[in-house]
């Protein structure tokens, strides 16, 4: 079921009568409804696949039962190994043994030597990249003594199967949602119309911009032989905003939707094209996924501690693996490649935590120098974005030269320029919005406030009629489903 469907547009208002009005006397049958209520939702893409997400929980509510009766250190480490095991094991053949078997019979075939090993024609279960996360960092923080296992089985079930964050995010841990499980939530009228507020922004976000520029970014990359290096730059561009717009814009939806049930989910992306540096870049993108490594793969690796050689290894590990996560395709491990190396000029010269703060802070206008070094960062992400979106190494290198070709500097030319002119003159909207909202956890959080009624209502007027004269609604799968 995508957000951006009729289909969701019914289940929400049925769900939420449900949930405040009939069950919300009890917090077990609550919770229980929850759990019922994100199956279905889950369901209705492959039904077959929620046995995974209900042995994933089994497992870990299991091994974290264990963890606090295990005294001994070994046996402690063998449930720990085992839920990791198990959530890795599914991500390793569902997502990597295809490519694993492919690489491994190319590498044999350079030696002569031909192996007859069959691939799996199998479905990637949507977001198994997600959930698997999740729960590991219940049973990693159980292991750790950060979080006491739970002894409630449903409501760890409704913390694994949360539907507003299950497919794509934010990845949320234990210590931060599970508790929110635990106690009577009463509903809250300015909450539930602040995440109103946030979901019809995360639409304009999907169906106004990503979704129309992906008209436009299918079509140039699929093409990229017959088109200028200029046209193919505003392909590149296109799809920095389609992916931004696409993965921020399903955060923003699942945040604002939780918070019409009363949960608090953590802010995903942080206005990450207006990052002065690499290092503010991934404090502000994808910040679930960005912590979650930090957390549980960086800092036990070592972190910045020791000495610089071993700061280089973890960048590298830290972004490789990233790269790895988001799909098997060596274009993934070049993306991570690509940031690691864009990353440890900054950890050398220990100027990877300069820009902590928010760029222009206190002013209308940020400086030339910071303006230049947003310009220099976009750049950069859009160079790795090229790899990201490419089909292969070989494509993203041919879709790169040609960019860097004398044609760059000729006019871009598109049957269809009329709709990419609109297309950018949305971007632009978009953009100016959210610069002016950058200090809020979504660019119109706090539009409502000091501002008079009728002012409020037509920009609200304004969204709406953007929203549904220009946005697409062919329900158009999210970016991040593939992951």
């Amino acid at each position: 079921m995508l957000f951006n469907s009729i289909d969701f547009a019914i289940f929400i208002p049925i769900v939420f009568v449900i949930y405040w009005f009939v069950v919300n006397k009890n917090l077990k049958f609550q919770n229980l409804f929850v759990v019922m209520a994100s199956y279905f939702f889950y369901g209705c893409w492959d039904w077959r696949f929620l046995f995974l997400i209900l042995f994933s929980t089994i497992i870990d509510y299991f091994v974290g039962f264990r963890l606090t009766k295990e005294v001994n250190k070994t046996k402690r480490k063998a449930l720990l190994w085992l839920s990791i095991i198990v959530n890795l094991g599914f991500l390793g053949v569902f997502k990597y043994y295809n490519f694993f078997i492919d690489n491994f019979i190319t590498v044999f075939s350079f030696f002569s030597i031909r192996l007859n090993a069959n691939s799996l024609d199998i479905i990637l279960p949507v977001g198994i990249s997600f959930y698997t996360f999740q729960t590991l960092s219940y049973t990693i923080d159980v292991y750790k003594r950060k979080i006491k296992p739970t002894n409630d089985f449903i409501a760890f079930s409704a913390f694994v199967s949360f539907f507003p964050q299950l497919v794509a995010g934010p990845i949320e841990k234990a210590t931060n949602l599970l508790p929110q499980f635990y106690k009577k939530r009463t509903f809250e009228y300015s909450k539930a119309v602040d995440g109103l507020r946030q979901i019809l922004w995360g639409l304009i976000k999907k169906v106004v911009i990503a979704d129309n520029c992906a008209r436009y970014v299918n079509e140039i990359f699929l093409h990229s032989n017959y088109y200028s290096g200029s046209t193919l730059l505003l392909g590149a561009v296109l799809f920095a905003f389609q992916i931004y717009g696409d993965f921020s814009g399903y955060s923003d939806i699942a945040i604002g939707t939780s918070r019409l049930f009363g949960f608090n989910l953590k802010q995903n992306f942080a206005f990450p094209y207006f990052s002065r540096d690499i290092a503010e870049f991934w404090r502000r993108w994808h910040i679930s996924l960005t912590t979650w490594f930090k957390d549980y793969l960086y800092i036990p690796l070592g972190g910045s501690r020791g000495s610089i050689w071993m700061k280089i290894r973890n960048v590298f590990i830290i972004f490789i693996v990233s790269g790895v996560w988001h799909g098997a395709n060596w274009t993934f491990v070049i993306w991570g490649v690509l940031n690691a190396i864009y990353f440890l000029p900054l950890l050398i010269t220990n100027e990877n935590r300069v820009n902590r703060n928010m760029v222009a802070e206190g002013r209308h206008f940020p400086s030339t120098v910071e303006f230049l070094n947003i310009l220099k960062t976009f750049g950069l992400t859009l160079l790795g974005w090229i790899f990201f979106r490419a089909d292969d190494v070989q494509h993203a290198l041919h879709y790169i030269a040609r960019v860097t070709s004398p044609s760059l500097f000729t006019l871009p030319k598109f049957l269809k320029m009329g709709g990419v002119y609109t297309t950018l003159i949305l971007i632009c909207i978009f953009v100016l919005i959210e610069w002016k909202g950058r200090d809020q956890q979504y660019a119109i959080a706090k539009f409502a406030f000091k501002r008079t009624k009728l002012v409020r209502w037509s920009f609200y007027l304004f969204l709406g009629f953007i929203l549904f004269y220009y946005g697409d609604f062919n329900k158009t799968e999210f970016i991040y489903f593939a992951f």
